[in-house]
């Protein structure tokens, strides 16, 4: 009886720790919205459906590639609660069809130098 219970607790730690690992396996996706399809964009960032990803698809058609995460605030039906929420998902890359890189958003913060030996 008590060999039983002690196998039960063991097959549910194991499920639990196999579900915390693909969880943390997914929220390190990361998603290209400037080359990637409608489906990656749904399947990556939180609060996007088909509908949504379809838009952003359409609207970077439309408009050119994006050149910063806020400007998909710039989508009907996409917020900036969404961007903020999806920051750690989306990559700002080369715009489709040019390959050209994007020039990356100027750092806040000033970069220091070492300090060299005399």
């Amino acid at each position: 009886m008590q060999l039983a219970t002690v196998a039960k607790s063991l097959a549910l730690s194991l499920l639990l720790a196999t579900s915390a690992l693909s969880i943390s396996a997914f929220a390190a996706d990361k998603v290209n919205i400037n080359t990637a399809d409608a489906a990656t964009i749904d399947e990556v960032l939180l609060n996007i459906g088909p509908a949504k990803a379809e838009a952003i698809v359409a609207y970077r058609k439309a408009n050119g590639g994006f050149k910063s995460a806020e400007q998909l605030a710039l989508v009907k039906g996409v917020g900036l609660k969404t961007v903020e929420k999806n920051r750690d998902r989306i990559v700002v890359g080369n715009v489709a069809g040019t390959g050209k890189a994007l020039a990356r958003e100027p750092m806040t913060k000033t970069a220091t130098r070492p300090a060299t030996k005399r």
